[in-house]
């Protein structure tokens, strides 16, 4: 029976920085306001005029993690690409990835499950390593939220939150069952889809009917978030997901050495580390600097927590995300 374990890990960010007092120069809102509700202090957008998509985004980050797993891009098998933001309706970026890094034919795939993208994605990956189909699997979270926001004060209390980036990891085949990823768990809850959604453009709401209203006032384009009613659940599918790895496996959370949460609001997070009686060093945090990046959020924090010698050898790492759909999931490994 094989295992999955990463062996290559990247992230990659634009290089322009907003900060909150640079959101209050087009929108009614302020630094402490801010911080106050979400922790976050600054995010990165992708300048107008800039290369970087999502697709472009998770290829650059995707070189970094194929390099650090000692492979080339001719080794990778398969691909999973996880975003809510794709350059095109479609095609998905997994085929842009597959021409942007000179691939073989491999076989490439699409996940939409917004900010449990990554989870679930990996997830994926893991279950086709799992059984011997594929060896090396760059699976991405990428995200170009910028674009798509209200940057008015009527969009405020959704667009401060967003920020524009990617991560990637290579997920390879090892013999090794004591390390790599124990186990996945996946949840969802439908009844709640219009709780966080974007509405149009939709096939129900396609571009005839975008060109016949050309409306700047329609709202039905810009993500909309029932903020009160998505906390109240995160916080509860959170700790389900995660207390579902561990049981699975036999564990206590006083054996988490690492939690990756996803990076949707840091009260979110706090809320978490206190249920669970969490100290500093066992959970990463790093909205403060990039907002919510929804499917790549995930990777981004793992990959930086790791590049920082926040995770070492051995250690029980517990990644856990919530978010649109809705969606949940946990993902338990040792590293």
């Amino acid at each position: 029976m094989y295992n999955s374990k990463i062996t290559g890990l990247g992230f990659y960010v634009p290089d322009n920085v907003v900060t909150n007092e640079d959101l209050t120069k087009f929108m009614d809102t302020s630094d402490e306001w801010i911080q106050e509700r979400t922790g976050i202090k600054e995010r990165r957008w992708i300048k107008d005029g800039s290369e970087d998509t999502s697709a472009v985004m998770g290829a650059k980050a995707s070189r970094i993690a194929i390099e650090r797993a000692g492979l080339t891009s001719k080794d990778i098998d398969f691909i999973v690409f996880a975003t809510l933001s794709p350059d095109y309706y479609f095609p998905g970026c997994g085929v842009q990835i597959q021409n942007m890094l000179d691939m073989r034919t491999v076989g490439a795939l699409d996940v939409r499950n917004q900010c449990s993208g990554f989870i679930y994605a990996l997830s994926v990956a893991d279950q086709f390593i799992k059984t011997g189909m594929y060896k090396n699997i760059l699976v991405v979270g990428s995200e170009f939220h910028s674009g798509g926001l209200d940057k008015t004060t009527r969009g405020r209390g959704v667009s401060v939150i967003f920020g524009d980036g990617a991560g990637a990891v290579v997920l390879s085949r090892t013999e090794d069952n004591t390390k790599g990823i124990l186990s996945s768990h996946l949840f969802s809850e439908g009844a709640h889809a219009e709780e966080l959604t974007v509405l149009a453009p939709s096939i129900r709401h396609w571009v005839p009917e975008i060109l016949e209203a050309n409306d700047e006032n329609d709202e039905s384009y810009f993500p909309y978030m029932n903020g009160t009613f998505v906390f109240k659940h995160a916080v509860v599918r959170f700790s389900e997901a995660i207390m579902a790895g561990l049981e699975t496996n036999n564990l206590q959370v006083s054996d988490i050495n690492m939690l990756i949460p996803h990076q949707a609001n840091l009260r979110i997070s706090q809320f978490i580390q206190k249920k669970f009686r969490l100290q500093d060093d066992q959970i990463y945090n790093n909205i403060m600097k990039y907002g919510n990046t929804t499917a790549a959020s995930v990777v981004i924090a793992l990959t930086e927590a790791w590049e920082k010698g926040k995770i070492k050898d051995n250690d029980l790492v517990v990644l856990a995300a919530f978010g649109s759909g809705f969606t949940w999931g946990s993902v338990i490994m040792r590293w």
